[in-house]
């Protein structure tokens, strides 16, 4: 309420100095007039007593109506000069209003991410930490059998390996910022990937995947670390935003010099309206008070800086009938012929 009234407020100012140019425009543009009229009733005046007394041909004659043209090309000068610094200032001011009100569009939008990543951040710690007490307060008040105890450890580990996940985003999307230094070695995308798979199959068994790969697809000198993280995120998501039973289809091929891999699933979608703000830090899909899915908007904030940082892109694309297709490309000849010194640099916030 308090931003509406003051942008309100400086609506209401703006429009005031419009009206405010805008008639001291008119009168400067009446004075000037006046001024130029009065001028010119004198000139007349000393002309019409030249051609009175001295006749219409002497060099005082000529040099009045001379005067008095040079008087008429001042004066449109003068007019002109008037109406162009009326319109410069017009458009300063309409590119002042949009660049003010596109401030504060950013500032409202910054402010809703910053509240949506406070609530899903305080959510996604308070559940783990809970559920690891309740385990613990449970060990300390009962005596299980072997069984139990292998079942709520396992539990307790599972939660433990989330909270390991959420601040080791934390921490990757802060170095993003600053400096994340790519460590360069040979990396099967292959196995990397159909491991990580292994692993989620484990931790979601309605979950099925298919991967479709070329044959002799090529290793690529890479940041392990980080296309771990790249992958681990939309397989992920790829999960999270499908339904209970999630199928996710997976294709490594190679093309044009580059490769690609296309990771599809049938859930929900994107909006064309989101594609690409989706990968702006904090940013998700709707309202933390209305979403049923869990997540901090760092995801995909952090899939698109380290492909960026190994030179590649990523495109959200349709999935028919429906769902997303996310297509990672990497340039595999700068990759390989460049080698592992040309990528340890700082990656771009």
């Amino acid at each position: 309420m308090k931003n509406s009234r003051l942008r309100l407020l400086s609506y209401i100012v703006i429009a005031y100095m419009l009206l405010a140019f805008a008639w001291w425009s008119i009168l400067l543009f009446t004075k000037n007039k006046d001024a130029f009229q009065a001028k010119r009733e004198l000139m007349d005046l000393r002309i019409a007593s030249e051609i009175q007394f001295n006749g219409p041909n002497t060099a005082l004659y000529q040099l009045l109506i001379e005067e008095e043209r040079e008087l008429e090309s001042k004066y449109q000068v003068q007019e002109w000069m008037i109406l162009g610094e009326a319109l410069v200032f017009i458009v300063i001011l309409i590119v002042g209003i949009y660049l003010i009100d596109r401030g504060y569009r950013k500032e409202v939008e910054s402010a809703r991410q910053r509240r949506n990543f406070l609530l899903s951040i305080t959510h996604e710690l308070k559940s783990p930490i809970a559920s690891i007490q309740l385990i613990l307060e449970t060990f300390l008040k009962r005596d299980l059998n072997r069984s139990a105890v292998t079942k709520f450890s396992e539990n307790a580990l599972k939660e433990t390996k989330r909270l390991y996940n959420l601040v080791n985003n934390l921490l990757l999307s802060a170095k993003l910022e600053e400096a994340y230094q790519l460590n360069m070695e040979e990396v099967d995308i292959s196995l990397l990937v159909n491991d990580l798979i292994s692993e989620l199959e484990e931790k979601h068994p309605n979950a099925t995947f298919q991967v479709n790969e070329t044959a002799d697809f090529p290793n690529i000198d890479g940041d392990l670390y980080g296309l771990t993280s790249v992958f681990l995120n939309l397989l992920e998501n790829a999960i999270k935003y499908s339904k209970n039973d999630a199928h996710i289809e997976v294709n490594l091929f190679e093309q044009e010099e580059n490769l690609y891999v296309d990771i599809a699933d049938r859930g929900i979608g994107i909006p064309d309206k989101e594609k690409k703000m989706v990968f702006q830090k904090f940013y998700r899909v709707g309202s933390e008070d209305t979403r049923s899915t869990k997540g901090t908007g760092l995801g995909l904030y952090i899939v698109d800086q380290i492909i960026k940082a190994h030179r590649g892109s990523i495109k959200i694309l349709d999935n028919q009938p429906q769902g997303t297709i996310m297509r990672i490309q990497l340039p595999l000849s700068i990759l390989h012929h460049q080698g592992a010194a040309a990528f340890k640099r700082q990656v771009p916030a």
